[in-house]
């Protein structure tokens, strides 16, 4: 049976914080995902150790995303703006 551990670990990564979810898998070992970031999705012996793979996986997540869009829009006139959260 799997017991979800925490519903609210806030890993911040430049200015804007993730929720990981996490939960015990089989033989000790922890599964965590992180909730805005589809595709971020990790493992580890400790939570602290999925939330470090987390951050790993969230900037891999989102770089490979801003490549995809990059290649996309490559040839095209388009806007490229930054939006900030305060």
């Amino acid at each position: 049976m799997k017991k979800v551990l925490s519903l609210r670990r806030n890993i911040k990564i430049d200015r804007m914080e993730y929720t990981a979810i996490i939960t015990e898998v089989e033989d000790g070992w922890y599964m965590g995902q992180c909730e805005q970031v589809p595709g971020a999705i990790t493992q580890g012996q400790t939570v602290e150790e999925v939330q470090e793979n987390l951050k790993e996986a969230i900037v891999l997540v989102l770089q490979s995303e801003q490549e995809h869009c990059r290649k996309r829009y490559e040839g095209e006139i388009f806007i490229r703006k930054e939006i900030a959260f305060a």
